[in-house]
């Protein structure tokens, strides 16, 4: 039996990656990417045409997103992965201002929550329904940086909007969890990272098949243990 999946932010990464290996698992994946001029190495991967559709949407844009969903008639799994870093520094790096922030906050928390919602509807017509949101270990609570303040801030929003989600689609049937992915070597992470984009998607896919009723509204790490957040 086969998958249909949308992943958001497939055109580099680690949404790249999980495309790929969707792909090889023979699934289906909907690809949503911001540009279309930045598609070029997704399009590379498989010049299957029908297992893999390559949408263009913003995942901050609401009209986007509802127009590219009713040209989905079903998915059975979303992986909300697309977002974006913003300032890396102190208080007083420069791109802590007011348009930085309002992007990594738009991106990172809304961006989920908007796309879940565009494709609720061809979910619930999954006889699995699943829902995986990329978050970030940095996002937790107990930490003791003082750097990366709205990356932080977003990732914690976006858990606290998983649970959120999970009190409106459990009794549905759809399971939600987010994810730690890891240090990935991507343009966030650096070279200097632990995993590769191809390591920490093989990791994150088989804890997603884990996912179920009973462990949903969690933050897992990409080794499956629970976190706090």
């Amino acid at each position: 039996m086969s998958y249909t999946y949308i992943v958001t932010g497939a055109n580099r990464g680690i949404g790249l990656a999980l495309t790929q290996k969707i792909l090889e698992k023979g699934d289906n994946v909907i690809a949503v990417c911001r540009n279309e001029s930045k598609t070029k190495q997704l399009r590379s991967i498989t010049d299957d045409d029908i297992r893999l559709t390559i949408l263009i949407a913003d995942v901050t844009n609401e009209k986007q997103l509802d127009n590219i969903s009713s040209q989905v008639k079903y998915v059975d799994r979303i992986i909300c992965n697309a977002g974006t870093m913003g300032a890396t520094g102190n208080m007083h790096d420069s791109n802590n201002n007011s348009d930085q922030i309002s992007n990594v906050l738009m991106t990172n928390i809304a961006g989920p929550f908007f796309t879940i919602r565009a494709f609720l509807p061809q979910l619930q017509k999954s006889g699995s329904p699943k829902i995986a949101i990329i978050s970030s270990f940095m996002g937790t609570q107990k930490h003791t940086s003082n750097s990366a303040y709205f990356y932080r801030a977003s990732k914690a929003g976006v858990n606290n909007v998983m649970v959120t989600l999970d009190n409106e689609l459990n009794h549905k049937g759809i399971s939600i969890a987010s994810y730690h992915p890891g240090w990935v070597r991507t343009e966030m992470g650096g070279n200097a990272a632990t995993f590769s984009t191809n390591e920490s998607a093989d990791k994150l896919l088989k804890q997603f098949e884990t996912l179920n009723l009973e462990k949903s509204g969690r933050f897992y790490n990409y080794n499956g243990e629970e976190l706090e957040f």
